[in-house]
Parts: C-alpha cells; structure tokens; sequence
C-alpha cells in the first residue's frame, strides 16, 4: 500500500496539486495512485513533446520513451492478468482480450479516471486543438505514467498491483464485446484460415504536413507483396485498426468471408 506522505502532480502552470484532489469530475470517483519518489520522472510521464518544443529553454525531455516502456509493461502485465483469470480460454480469446483490454480507448478512459487529463503539460496548440480530450495523446500518456513509476520504484509488484486495479475496473461484459470486434485480429485469423501462417505485416508513416501535435498516420497492411488495406489515424495503432478493417471489407466485397 502506498504509504502516507503525498503524491504530488504538476499542472501544465507549474503548479503543484495533491493526490487527495485528484477526482474525476465526470464519474465522482477517485482511485488510489501509487506514490512517486522521484518527482522529475513523474513530470517528465505528464510532458507531451508539444510542451517541450514550445519551450526549449526548460531543457525537458518528452515523454515517449518512457511511453515506450509503459506500453511494453502493459503488454506484459494485462497478458498475465488474463492468463491467470481465464484459464479455460485458448491463446486466440486472450489474444483479442488483451487488445481490447489495453487499445487506445480504453487506456485514454483509466488515464481520465484517475485525472491525468487535468494534469498533462501540453503546448498551447495541442491544449486549443482539445488535447486533453483527444484518445491518442491520453493512452501515451497513461503508458508513460506506468513506465515512470516501474522505473521509480524498480518493483513489478507495486506496478502490476496499481495495473490490475485498473484493470479489474473494467466490466468483464465490456472486454467481451470489444473483443469480438478487433479488426486486426479478424483479419490475422481471416488470413491463417484462408492463406497461411505468415501474418499481416503493417507499414505505417506519419502522413506529410500535419503538425507534431496533432500527427495522421497512413498504415498499409499486406501479405506478401500483395497490399490488402489502407487507413489512416491521429495515433499508429488506429490507422493499422483502419487499415484492417478496409481488408475486411475488401475481401467481404469479394465474397471471400
């Protein structure tokens, strides 16, 4: 359990705000957050790289590698939650559960709920554009929250504990639905059943002329040689989602599913 002294967040100002404060208005809930020692790496988790190119003179690193690290742990520790937890299913029902239970969304709703929206420091340009509300910039920065903390307490028990509470926060009916709707995993298995066992391999760029704090991304997804979908998204995750689901819907016109 954390103990009692307190965790202290930095607003986009600089100014300080207690862990006692932090309530998501929206739901009226408050959740436990675990304790950071190191102050600085807690700032540097809430730091969008459009806050540290508006202003250079601060000399802060960005958050993305530890938004890095944070995704590579979740990985890990939502595939051992759902081992554990549902020991009667096969590798392809946890696989799409481990999608649905750490995509985009649902990590951009544990990052509200526990009111990092509030507290990440954005540019002028990506807070006006609505980044405190925008899903992409919310799910890297909760990863980055949790990569912070590993790296601050070096203690996997501390994190998969702060984890499997959000994790156990998510209604087991709702992981069910997502889960029979990931259009990259559909299209994996659409693949293996009908062509073979070399996976969908994704291409994916940063589309040309859009502005570091509000990206779009193309992904082009093949077999091969031979290109199956194309889409486009504000994070990489979602344009390889869109992309899936055009090859979807490309070889449905076919008649092939």
């Amino acid at each position: 359990m954390p103990n009692s002294k307190t965790l202290k967040f930095y607003k986009k100002d600089g100014a300080i705000t207690p862990m006692q404060q932090l309530t998501n208005p929206t739901k009226e809930r408050q959740m436990t957050l675990p304790e950071f020692n190191n102050e600085k790496l807690l700032r540097q988790a809430l730091t969008h790289r459009s806050y540290v190119n508006e202003n250079p003179a601060n000399r802060e690193e960005d958050n993305e590698r530890l938004e890095f690290l944070g995704d590579a742990l979740l990985t890990f520790l939502s595939g051992e939650y759902l081992y554990q937890r549902h020991p009667e299913m096969g590798e392809d029902q946890l696989t799409r559960r481990r999608s649905a239970l750490v995509d985009e969304k649902q990590l951009a709703r544990f990052a509200t709920e526990i009111g990092l929206d509030l507290k990440m420091r954005l540019g002028k340009g990506a807070y006006r554009e609505g980044g405190i509300t925008n899903p992409n910039l919310l799910s890297s920065t909760f990863e980055a929250f949790v990569g912070a903390y590993y790296l601050d307490t070096q203690d996997m028990d501390k994190v998969r504990k702060f984890v499997r509470q959000m994790f156990d926060s998510v209604p087991e009916n709702v992981v069910e639905i997502r889960s029979t709707v990931d259009s990259k995993n559909r299209f994996q298995e659409w693949v293996q059943a009908n062509i073979g066992t070399t996976p969908p391999k994704y291409v994916t760029v940063q589309a040309q002329g859009t502005p570091p704090h509000a990206p779009e991304f193309i992904a082009k997804v093949c077999i091969g040689d031979k290109e199956y979908g194309e889409g486009k998204g504000r994070s990489k995750k979602d344009a390889e989602k869109n992309a899936a689901e055009d090859a979807l819907a490309r070889i449905k016109k076919r008649g092939l599913i």
